[in-house]
């Protein structure tokens, strides 16, 4: 994404940038991407790193890399290398300006002894249950602390000794003195640091004592030079506490802006309902394929320049809004259009034997890799006396608009002869088994203005050559529009997002790379599994459908 795009992904926000620097409210863009580091990202994760490193490309600025890490109980360095490989992943680099909440933990806490110093916070002792209840409702103000009173000396020295770890959790809690009358919930005097006795993934057991999220985020964006602080919309109420810590703390003032934030259909996007997924076993992991997390689009195919082009074409704006997911899965779809290398593949098996082709003969035919790009070469493809197609390619008593193989009937074998269906074979049950056909072998390579036509094409591999492999048939984990309306969102569980089946494959298939994607021919998109495929055992997921099968549905 460069400038040469900015008038086609203009938004309110770069509306915004781009008047502050023609008159001179700013010299340089700086924007942050700042997530806490206890869990995957998804995709609403990228439509928000996107924006903002996209805004310093556009703008010539620098995007920071800042990890919250002001929860111990819930970071870990495993979410930390996630979440880096990720936003590479997609093509963004911070460069030298990779960050940590933790990093400042040293500076905020003298920040917020100034802040005690000059009488705009104190040491609370009720009890969480206490605060609660004398914190208001949306109609009725809060009720002041009986501790909101407490001297200055006194402050300090509680404070002191909640960081020297001389209290247990919950003794106590430091927090801002603003207006407990405030209409605005975040402002009746929102706590500043708790006292957490637990290990630090970077800072160890130094700190005792762990700064709230809304005091370490304005002073971190600050200490960075940030000029665009970037936000969802849920941010909104927090802006006003934002800027007064900034302002009574008397330093560099970023400005936040919030946007709605990304509500993708047939998909949860909660933190805490997709670490249920995992920990309750309705998935494989955050890398499940069916999962909205990024390292699970990656598993199951889906190209970084994809999901790009669907943060770019869903827009930025101010009101919430759903998007379909048929619209990144057409973005999936059209650049894989473009890269996908085109293989044969029959996923339900169905024998036909050529009458009039010699038994013995093993042909290898010449097929494009891709039919639209020809310097990408071609490939060989065995042809033999015995065949496989696709047992959706037949029917014993076919509707008029059914243009494939049945009784009597001719269709092309993809970059083969055209044959004709002779005699149905079937079992004791009546269940048909194979078909014995005819082929007209002077239609090899046939022009479709030539002599012989027909309006059929299927897929098709070789009963001699072709190789057997795991197919995974992955589909949208959900099938209500909106899970969060359920009862339930459990309840809203795709039962067949999950299917397995063994293909038959091309022969060169059987050796291809783990992460490797191909269009199996009117099947659909699919990639080798880069966690369970093996040497000479790949396992292929299915990526997306060639078409948007649940239109149907809807």
């Amino acid at each position: 994404m460069g400038t040469s795009e900015t008038a086609v992904t203009s938004n309110f926000i770069r509306n915004i940038i781009a008047e502050d620097l023609e008159n001179g409210k700013r010299e340089q863009v700086v924007t942050r991407f700042p997530p806490e580091p206890n869990g995957y990202l998804h995709i609403g994760h990228a439509k928000s790193f996107s924006l903002n490193f996209g805004l310093a490309e556009d703008f010539s600025g620098r995007c920071h890399l800042r990890f919250d890490d002001t929860n111990p109980i819930k970071e870990e360095d495993e979410y930390v290398d996630a979440i880096k490989a990720d936003v590479r992943w997609l093509g963004f680099d911070w460069g030298e300006h990779l960050h940590f909440a933790s990093d400042y933990f040293d500076q905020l806490y003298l920040w917020a002894v100034q802040l005690i110093k000059a009488g705009k916070a104190y040491v609370d002792s009720q009890t969480a249950e206490e605060m609660r209840e004398n914190r208001g409702t949306l109609t009725q103000p809060g009720v002041n602390s009986p501790f909101r009173d407490r001297s200055v000396v006194e402050n300090l020295e509680l404070f002191e000794k909640m960081k020297a770890g001389e209290f247990p959790d919950g003794a106590h809690i430091l927090r801002a003195k603003i207006d407990m009358s405030s209409p605005n919930m975040n402002l009746r005097d929102p706590a500043m640091y708790r006292i957490l006795h637990a290990h630090h993934h970077r800072t160890g057991d130094k700190w005792c004592i762990y700064p709230m999220y809304d005091f370490a985020h304005g002073q971190g964006d600050s200490i960075e030079g940030v000029t665009y602080s970037i936000c969802t919309l849920e941010f909104e109420d927090h802006r006003p506490l934002y800027d007064w810590f900034i302002e009574q703390l008397g330093i560099f003032a970023p400005q936040q802006i919030e946007f709605a934030r990304l509500n993708l259909s047939y998909t949860v996007m909660s933190k805490r309902k997709l670490l249920q997924l995992v920990n309750e076993q309705y998935v494989s992991g955050w890398d499940d394929p069916r999962m909205p997390t990024l390292v699970g689009m990656r598993r199951r195919g889906y190209p970084p320049a994809a999901i790009r082009t669907f943060c770019e074409r869903i827009g930025v704006g101010k009101g919430a809004s759903w998007i379909d997911l048929s619209v990144l899965e057409d973005c999936v779809r059209e650049q894989l259009n473009e890269s996908a290398y085109r293989r044969l593949a029959v996923l339900k098996p169905l024998k036909v034997t050529l009458s009039n082709y010699p038994a013995d003969k093993i042909e290898m035919l010449e097929a494009p890799n891709h039919p639209q790009q020809p310097e990408l070469g071609k490939r060989k493809l065995p042809f033999s006396h015995e065949l496989y197609i696709d047992r959706d390619d037949f029917m014993e008593e076919p509707p008029k608009k059914f243009f494939r193989l049945g009784p009597g009937r001719e269709v092309r074998l993809r970059n083969a002869y055209i044959i004709k269906c002779e005699e149905v074979i079937k079992n004791s049950d009546g269940d048909v088994v194979e078909l014995r056909c005819s082929a007209d072998l002077d239609t090899l390579g046939q022009n479709p203005a030539d002599g012989h036509k027909v309006k059929g094409i299927v897929h098709w591999v070789s009963a001699v050559q072709a190789q057997e492999v795991e197919v995974r048939l992955y589909d949208r984990l959900f099938n209500q529009e909106n899970p969060d309306k359920a009862e339930n969102y459990l309840q809203a569980l795709n039962p067949d997002s999950f299917q397995t089946t063994t293909a038959l494959v091309e022969p060169e298939l059987i050796a291809v790379e783990p992460g490797s994607t191909f269009q199996f021919e009117r099947v659909g998109y699919f990639t080798v599994d880069s966690k369970d495929s093996k040497s000479g055992q790949p396992v292929f997921n299915r990526t997306v459908t060639l078409r948007d099968t649940w239109a149907k549905l809807k």
